[in-house]
């Protein structure tokens, strides 16, 4: 397991849980420090706690905000709309409600596919992408993701958070750790989030989220279709080398269809690369926003992007491998969801 330098505290930094309701709806957060906006947006079944270590190091230069999206963490649960789409309506209106205009959005797992449905949705209030293992670029995801969509999961999930569960489970996870496995580096996080599913409500939840983006033959929703539109938006892409959730070719294909992108791999990391080496991961977050300046949007600049459409970028005609490999998964899109 990649292990890397771990960060020193940085003074008291108050990120209790915080809440406001919005639509009805009670929305959990954690927010520090005073500057610039960096919105944390995390994955499918985390919760903010995922960015503990990271908002305190942030919070010395920027306010930080790290939601749990609804159905996750403290955040209410309703039966709702579960979709990428909707959760990048529901961060806009948190945004709104807190008063901060624009942002710097790191997203991960599925929280980095909210983000780039935020800047396409609402390009005006996003300044830069931080892009951390993020779903949406290409069908392959882990098997036990796809498997966790068929009809029966809710009782599954149930059943590994039994009690008399948890020590074969924790043998198993050790087991492929001291075999090297890629599911080895990531099983302690994703067994924490097994953890996180106390009830029936959130594990409805989280099947709920994971049916709208994945199906039993792998992820349903792409955004390499719009990846274009992300020229002149400074954007990070970090992805661990040993990535057992979402596979590091990813990354690259991501970096091939985003212009001007820039591509970060944490050898030997998996899942959680901000777990790794959290230290790493800051200096470079931090750096990325320091030496980039915001997107500067315009409608007519979108309109020009768009009536040039994604053809008319580099990626259409590239004999790269993974730019090739973009091109593959496009024609495949009329199978996926273009929400």
């Amino acid at each position: 397991m990649a292990t890397g330098t771990r960060l020193r505290p940085v003074g008291d930094q108050d990120v209790r849980l915080r809440h406001r309701v919005v639509h009805g709806y009670r929305r959990a957060y954690r927010t520090a420090g005073q500057g610039p906006p960096v919105v944390l947006i995390h994955g499918i079944g985390d919760s903010s706690a995922t960015w503990a270590e990271l908002i305190p190091g942030l919070a010395r230069r920027y306010t930080v905000l790290a939601p749990d999206l609804l159905g996750h963490g403290a955040s209410d649960k309703p039966r709702a709309d579960y979709s990428v789409a909707a959760y990048a309506n529901g961060l806009r209106d948190l945004l709104g409600v807190l008063g901060i205009e624009r942002a710097t959005l790191v997203g991960h797992s599925l929280g980095g596919g909210v983000a780039m449905q935020f800047a396409y949705q609402y390009p005006e209030l996003a300044e830069r992408l931080v892009l951390v293992g993020a779903g949406g670029v290409g069908r392959e995801v882990n098997p036990v993701l796809r498997a966790a969509t068929l009809p029966g999961a809710e009782l599954v999930l149930a059943l590994l958070g039994r009690p008399a569960m948890r020590r074969p489970t924790r043998l198993v996870i050790e087991l492929m750790r001291l075999l090297g496995t890629d599911l080895g580096q990531d099983a302690p996080d994703l067994l924490g989030l097994v953890d996180a599913l106390p009830d029936a409500r959130s594990r409805s939840v989280f099947v709920r989220t994971l049916r709208a983006v994945v199906d039993p033959h792998g992820q349903v929703v792409t955004m390499l279709d719009r990846c274009y539109l992300t020229a002149g938006m400074p954007t990070l892409l970090i992805w661990g080398s040993r990535d057992s959730v979402v596979p590091p070719s990813h990354g690259h294909r991501a970096h091939a269809a985003m212009p001007g992108s820039r591509l970060e791999i944490f050898d030997g990391a998996g899942h959680f690369p901000f777990h790794q080496d959290p230290a790493r991961f800051l200096a470079l977050v931090e750096d990325f926003i320091e030496t980039t300046p915001p997107a500067d949007w315009s409608a007519e600049h979108w309109h020009q992007l768009l009536r040039a459409g994604r053809f008319g970028t580099a990626v259409a005609e590239s004999d790269s491998v993974h730019e090739a490999a973009v091109a593959r998964e496009l024609k495949l899109e009329s199978e996926r969801s273009a929400t």
